[in-house]
């Protein structure tokens, strides 16, 4: 197959893959980096669809890049027969053959056209990168060609993905594998492993300049974010050789300074500190050695808090892998890693799917528009989050009590932002945009306190601001956050004259922070959890704000931006929202009952006065009391203990009673307990109260009386006093004065099984001295020797010689006799 410009690795398979688009319609391509196959494959599927291709790339800038490389093979620039569409841009024409858009362009296209008219294939590039929008449009593409489009061509491509489970998705697709151009590239690691404490940026400046110094050629080095590229340039900028250009490479740059780090250096050496950005897609020239920080930072979503963060991570050995190849485009190259070779054992293979830790309103509200109830995807969403995000969606109004897609759904999934700030938009109108582009891109301020307001008078007025703060501005995010703003003020309605206080709550009615009691400026927010001011914001003694941007800890949050919001605000926002509720409950830190009528908003109260609960709800609270106490401190008393034994006791042995441990009574405490709780006000009367006839009235009368019969709950003795009997010790026994028991010549049995009573004889004085199980035979042994000691402790008290024959008695002689 002819095409334009120098032959790729990727070429010598093409034809193959042409013939598996005609006779299955789809195929996976597993290609290497530097196969060619992101520019390759679409030119080569130029004369044999029907309609426009479109391509999905993960990234604005390899967008961009693919579509005007492509466009430059063919002798054009883009907006020709290639054109590309991303968010905020696009170049495209009448004569666009071929589209490379970002991914959620695709997710759009398909909402509001399913068949995708016009369109004749769809090309996934770099889908080993797992984003979210990838894994959402191949799920909707494959249903859209299930349904409606069978003729619809279908390539997925990928580099280090393992292919197979892609393709089993698919239908069995017909799985290509591409060899590279890869040239051999030399692995260098540390000879020990950096301190734990080691700060990433020395540790990589000191491994660039060592490379520098080793090698030659342009230098890639990875580092995880923007923030580590700038102080690693800062760190190497003053020991570089001048013949060294240094250029950063980050997805925030604007696109001509992006455009500068692809360039080939005019003379001497190029250094680019880039993100991950650079591992797929994009082609730096001249590139013959990578530094590999052996990190990458990712979003990770906590459904507990209901906030992602970023967090930086070990990458996977896939992601290393993909880093190092950089090095083997142009020539033989070298690769530094930033630790040791045995400390690459304990790297993972893959990336995990940003599906399984990122926030997933999106895809939620996404799922709803479709009216899908599964949909094929690679990895399935996690049922939690996904709950979690259906939550947050039907309280900004999206989705019904079904979950079913609204009017307002719709009409938020229509704007290119995130759920809360479309709906945010959608009610506050044009006023809110420029705090949606604020809230949606990265922060404009540089070391700025939280209060929101100053990046909105940043916003509005950038050479006021700098002349009254001394926070510095970042320029090229302040551009990107105007137009930002400029574009979605045309997508909104009419403003509505709302503060941004109220408009910043109607994003996030969910973080509406209430200063908890204490001088830490700690919050409880209205979704329940906790967030915490630095103590030195100015907004740390403020009692209410709405916080917007969260550092995600999931135990108390740390708030980076905020606005104060008033009450009067709050209750003309959410007059729906803030209630009175009666609240009776047992509070652990008291340990009594506290019944309060609360005005709340979420889990915040707002005000609060006494209430006389009823008995049916002091019950309840009352009973989790016992279930906080345990039921050892709340009236088991040695009756209730007793009763428990004799009815475990006849169930070990096989009859039909119910089971009452202390675990098996706590479980169905309702049933048995709750009339018995009226009356309860603390722990101390939990305490008092004699659970006993409670527990035997929980027995039917039928169980009542086999157990009486088989299990006796008392003894009666020879002076007719009733005894209890204890089962505990998996025998009766019972403990009685020895005098009482004179005259007795059997041993006492209990119940149609003659089960031998275990005796404790006590002294005059309790004490015991005899534990027997034959009574008969301790008169005739052991008694002797009892009254010999017995007649000397207590020579008051009667002790027969032979007690078989004396009557029993308590009493004692008279003094004198």
């Amino acid at each position: 197959m002819d095409l334009p410009g120098p032959a790729l690795p990727i070429d010598p398979l093409l034809p193959d893959l042409l013939a598996a688009l005609k006779s299955r319609g789809q195929a996976v391509l597993q290609a290497p980096p530097g196969a060619g196959k992101t520019t390759r494959v679409p030119l080569a599927m130029l004369g044999h669809v029907e309609g426009r291709i479109v391509m999905l790339e993960p990234r604005r800038l390899a967008a961009r890049a693919a579509a005007e490389r492509m466009a430059e093979t063919l002798g054009e620039t883009a907006g020709g027969r290639v054109g590309y569409r991303v968010r905020g841009e696009a170049k495209t024409s009448r004569e666009t053959k071929i589209e490379v858009v970002t991914e959620g362009i695709l997710t759009r296209m398909m909402q509001s056209d399913p068949g995708l008219e016009g369109i004749g294939a769809v090309i996934f590039d770099e889908f080993h990168e797992r984003s979210l929008n990838a894994d959402l449009g191949l799920a909707l593409i494959l249903e859209a060609r299930a349904a409606l489009r069978e003729d619809l061509q279908l390539v997925v491509m990928s580099a280090t993905l393992d292919a197979a489970p892609v393709a089993a998705l698919m239908g069995d697709a017909p799985l290509l594998t591409a060899e590279g151009r890869a040239f051999p590239v030399d692995t260098r690691w540390l000879d020990t492993a950096l301190p734990a404490r080691a700060r990433l940026p020395e540790g990589v400046a000191e491994l660039t300049l060592k490379a520098l110094s080793e090698t030659e050629g342009g230098v890639l080095v990875f580092l995880p974010g923007e923030g580590e590229i700038r102080r690693t340039a800062a760190l190497l900028s003053p020991k570089l050789p001048d013949d060294v250009h240094l250029q950063p490479l980050f997805g925030a740059m604007a696109f001509k300074d992006q455009r500068a780090a692809l360039t080939p250096a005019p003379q001497g050496r190029k250094l680019v500190l880039a993100t991950s950005i650079a591992e797929t897609s994009l082609t730096i020239p001249d590139i013959r050695v990578v530094v590999d920080a052996g990190q990458a930072r990712r979003a990770r979503f906590d459904p507990n808090s209901g906030m992602s963060r970023l967090v930086t991570e070990r990458v996977s050995l896939a992601e290393a892998e993909q880093r190092r190849g950089r090095a083997g485009r142009v020539a033989y190259g070298t690769c530094y890693r930033l630790w040791t070779r045995g400390q690459e054992g304990a790297l993972p293979a893959f990336p995990p799917a940003e599906i399984e830790t990122a926030d997933l309103t999106g895809l939620a509200l996404e799922l709803a528009l479709w009216g899908a109830s599964a949909l094929p995807f690679l990895t399935p969403p996690p049922p939690g989050p996904l709950a979690e995000a259906q939550a947050l969606l039907r309280n900004l109004g999206a989705l019904d009590g079904q979950d079913r897609i609204t009017a307002h759904g719709k009409a938020m999934a229509a704007l290119p932002l995130h759920p809360r700030l479309a709906h945010m938009l959608l009610r506050a109108g044009q006023g809110a945009a420029p705090l949606a582009a604020l809230l949606a891109e990265r922060d404009i301020l540089q070391g700025a306190p939280a209060d929101l307001s100053l990046r909105l008078k940043a916003l509005a007025d950038p050479r006021r601001y700098q002349h009254d703060h001394s926070h510095p501005i970042r320029r090229d995010a302040l551009e990107r956050v105007k137009q930002e703003a400029k574009r979605l003020a045309r997508l909104a309605p009419g403003d509505q004259g709302l503060d941004p206080s109220d408009m910043a709550a109607l994003a996030y009615p969910d973080r509406i922070g209430l200063r908890r009691k204490g001088d830490a400026p700690r919050y409880l927010l209205s979704g329940g959890k906790g967030a915490v001011f630095d103590p030195a914001d100015p907004l740390a003694q403020t009692r209410l704000i709405v916080a917007t941007d969260l550092d995600g800890d999931p135990r108390e949050a740390r708030i980076r931006q905020a606005l104060p919001i008033s009450e009067a605000a709050l209750r003309a926002l959410f007059p729906d929202l803030i209630r009175w509720q009666d609240l009776c409950h047992w509070s652990e830190r008291d340990n009594r009952i506290l019944a309060k009528s609360q005005e709340t908003l979420g889990a915040l109260v707002l005000a609060e006065r006494n209430w006389s609960a009823p008995p049916e709800a002091r019950a309840r609270a009352a009973l989790d009391g016992i279930r906080a106490l345990g039921l050892a401190q709340c009236g088991m008393s040695p009756a209730a203990r007793r009763l428990q034994a004799r009815v475990a006791l006849l169930r070990e042995e096989g009859a039909d009673l119910p089971d009452v441990s202390d675990a098996a009574l706590l479980e169905r405490a309702e049933d048995w307990l709750l009339p018995h709780l009226t009356k309860i006000r603390n722990a101390e009367d939990l305490k008092a109260l004699d659970l006993h006839e409670a527990l035997r009235n929980s027995l039917d009368w039928e169980q009542q009386q086999r157990l009486d019969h088989l299990a006796p709950a008392h003894f009666t003795t020879p002076l007719d006093r009733r005894v209890p009997i204890d089962y505990s010790g998996g025998q009766p026994e019972i403990a009685v004065r020895l005098q009482e028991m004179f005259g007795v010549t059997e041993h006492p049995v209990i119940g149609p099984r003659r089960l031998p009573l275990k005796i404790t004889l006590l002294s005059p004085a309790q004490r015991p001295v005899q534990v027997t199980t034959d009574l008969p035979r301790f008169w005739d042994t052991s008694y002797a020797d009892v009254r010999k000691d017995m007649r000397g402790q207590y020579p008051r008290h009667p002790w027969p010689e032979n007690p078989r024959e004396a009557d029993p008695t308590l009493r004692a002689k008279r003094r004198g006799t």
